[in-house]
């Protein structure tokens, strides 16, 4: 896992260059961009962490499609979604503890919004372990399948915008934490951006998120979502626009065996008025970043405003090479 706190653009170092761009201009250079593809996959698959992280993608990929038809169903019977609220008497005594200890971050809603053509069922690991860390409402929106191809991530911005109104109403809170796996990310970060959300949102997590576009959407059907997932679209342009004062916290994970993203590089978020922290993973598949136990953990000391182990040892361990 490699962690970096962004403030402003960076150049990539080598070894996250990741697939380059599919634009050679020349047999040479054709050859060049299929040997550095072959060497990435081989780098990244070809090893017992890379091998593991794959069959782990594959075996949630299909748990998912068998439980695909419930999140659809589930939100015609209950709009709230399964973990909507708790009480909290409920809980074991080491759950209420933590509850107790952190009353701002449990009382915080937390809403997660899901990626193309998928649904809230995505989240359903998530939101377990959300609502066992102590909060009280974990919510996940279903936006329409055919987003993909009728709709339009401005409006469907707009849309997550009023879900988010009616969300603080309920609840009787001001600020909520979104969390958006894939477009599900773009969607709620042009939310935040560019239709004032930075009011409401008070952290942002992206999975998986293609905050530069993918090379993947020149596949997709040509309608307006594909062209806007497509690099140096007009509404990605739009999103590297200024965001002064921007208010929300960002947190960006992506991964370098991100098989929907292309190149992996461009999940990173970088923009100079945000607040960005971007973490890296090396054997985490696009489907399985909203279950992998080191994500899972990122996002809940995200929400709770903690930081991860992991870093706090880094942190330690830079402090004591420095005093020595």
């Amino acid at each position: 896992m490699d962690v970096t706190g962004v403030m402003s653009p960076t150049e990539a170092t080598a070894d996250e260059l990741d697939v380059p761009a599919p634009a050679p201009s020349s047999l040479g250079s054709l050859a060049s961009t299929a040997w550095n593809g072959i060497s990435y996959v081989a780098r990244t698959m070809g090893v017992p962490r890379g091998l593991r992280g794959v069959a782990v993608e594959l075996a949630y990929t299909a748990v998912h499609l068998s439980v695909y038809p419930w999140g659809l169903l589930d939100e015609a019977l209950r709009p709230g979604g399964v973990h909507a609220h708790h009480r909290t008497d409920t809980l074991p005594p080491g759950e209420r503890s933590r509850l107790v200890s952190d009353l701002d971050g449990s009382a915080t809603p937390v809403l997660l919004v899901h990626g193309i053509v998928d649904n809230r069922s995505i989240f359903v690991h998530l939101a377990r372990v959300l609502r066992r860390r102590g909060h009280g409402t974990v919510q996940g929106v279903n936006y329409s399948p055919m987003t993909a191809f009728t709709g339009d991530i401005r409006a469907a911005a707009r849309d997550l915008g009023e879900h988010v109104e009616r969300m603080c109403a309920v609840a009787g809170v001001d600020r909520v934490h979104v969390i958006g796996h894939s477009l599900g990310g773009l969607i709620a970060r042009y939310y935040v951006q560019r239709l004032g959300g930075d009011e409401r949102v008070d952290t942002l997590v992206t999975l998986g998120t293609p905050h530069q576009g993918s090379y993947i959407a020149h596949l997709l059907p040509p309608t307006v979502v594909p062209r806007q997932l497509q690099p140096g679209s007009d509404l990605l342009t739009e999103l590297t626009e200024p965001a002064p004062g921007c208010r929300t916290r960002f947190l960006a994970v992506w991964s370098r065996m991100d098989q929907l993203i292309i190149p992996q590089r461009n999940a990173r978020l970088e923009h100079p008025d945000l607040q960005v922290t971007n973490v890296r993973l090396g054997h985490v598949g696009h489907m399985a970043m909203t279950i992998d136990p080191e994500v899972v953990h990122l996002v809940t000391c995200a929400l709770s405003g903690t930081r991860p182990t992991r870093e706090r040892a880094a942190e330690r361990a830079g402090d004591a090479a420095a005093a020595g």
